[in-house]
C-alpha cells in the first residue's frame, strides 16, 4: 500500500469490502486522511507515536501528537505508548497522558501491545494493569508470541487479563521466532492461526455478552522487507501482502458469521 497514494489505497480498500482504515500519517497529513476516508465512505482510526532524543522530548511530542490527532475525531486513536527501555515510572507518565487527553477530548485512546513499547510482553504489562484499572488495549498478540518464544500456553492468567482489556484487534499471526507467519493460509501455520483466533474469539464473546455494538479489527500483516519474508538476493516477497490481509478479513467474517 505504501506505493499507492492514500486516495488510491482508500478506493482499493473500499472495493475489497473493508469498513475503514487504520492510518499512520504525520500531523500534516491528517486533514487529508480524514477527507479521503469521508470521500470513500470509510471510517478512520488514527495512530500516535511520540518521539524525541530523551524522555522529556518524547513525552512532550506524545502529548502534542495525541492532542492534535484527537481534534480530527477519529473512531479512536491507536497509540504506540512508551518504550521498553523507559522506566516503569516514565511509562506510567505516558499512560497518564493518554488518559488525560482521552478525558479532555472525548476520543478513546487504546495502547497497542507491541515489541519495544511498555506493552512488549504479557508479563511486563501486568503491573500497569494494577496501576491503571482503566487501561485499554489494541491487542496485537503476535508480538507477545515472538517475545516469549511460545504460544503463551503457560501464561493463561496473563492472557486472560489482557483479553479482558482489549477493545481493538490487530489480526496478525505470529510464531515463536517471529511476529508474522509467512502465510496464514498454509497448512504448517494452521495451529498458529487457530491459537490467535481463539484469543480473538474470547474478545468478541466478551463484547457480545456486554452488549457492545461493535468490534473493530485491523488486518495488519505487514510489508516486505521486514514483516513479510522475502527470498534471498532478489528480495521477492514470498506471498502477496494484500492477498493475505484480504484472506484474514474473510476468515474472520466467515468464522464469526458476519
Amino acid at each position: 500500500m505504501e506505493s499507492l497514494g492514500l486516495a488510491e489505497a482508500a478506493r482499493r480498500v473500499k472495493a475489497a469490502g473493508y469498513d475503514g482504515m487504520e492510518v499512520a500519517v504525520g500531523l500534516d497529513k491528517q486533514v487529508e486522511a480524514v477527507k479521503i476516508m469521508q470521500d470513500n465512505g470509510l471510517r478512520l482510526i488514527l495512530m500516535a507515536f511520540g518521539g524525541g532524543a530523551n524522555f522529556p522530548e518524547h513525552k512532550a511530542k506524545f502529548r502534542t501528537d495525541l492532542e492534535a490527532t484527537a481534534k480530527h475525531k477519529p473512531q479512536f486513536i491507536n497509540a504506540h505508548t512508551g518504550h521498553d527501555y523507559f522506566t516503569y515510572e516514565q511509562n506510567c507518565e505516558l499512560i497518564q497522558v493518554t488518559l488525560d487527553v482521552q478525558k479532555a477530548s472525548g476520543v478513546t485512546i487504546l495502547n497497542e501491545t507491541h515489541r519495544g513499547r511498555f506493552s512488549y510482553s504479557a508479563p511486563a504489562i501486568q503491573h500497569y494493569f494494577v496501576t491503571f484499572p482503566n487501561l485499554r488495549l489494541t491487542g496485537d498478540f503476535s508480538h507477545w508470541v515472538n517475545v516469549s518464544e511460545s504460544y503463551l500456553a503457560d501464561q493463561a492468567d496473563n492472557m486472560s487479563r489482557a483479553l479482558q482489556r482489549t477493545d481493538h484487534i490487530h489480526c496478525r499471526v505470529g510464531h515463536p521466532e517471529g511476529p508474522q507467519v509467512s502465510d496464514p493460509r498454509a497448512p504448517e501455520w494452521q495451529s498458529a492461526l487457530e491459537t490467535h483466533a481463539k484469543w480473538w474469539d474470547t474478545i468478541r464473546q466478551r463484547m457480545l455478552t456486554a452488549g457492545t455494538p461493535e468490534l473493530t479489527v485491523t488486518c495488519e500483516f505487514g510489508p516486505a522487507p521486514g514483516y513479510l519474508p522475502t527470498l534471498p538476493y532478489t528480495q521477492q516477497p514470498v506471498v502477496s501482502q494484500w492477498d493475505v490481509n484480504v484472506f484474514m478479513m474473510k476468515f474472520l467474517k466467515d468464522r464469526w458469521k458476519v
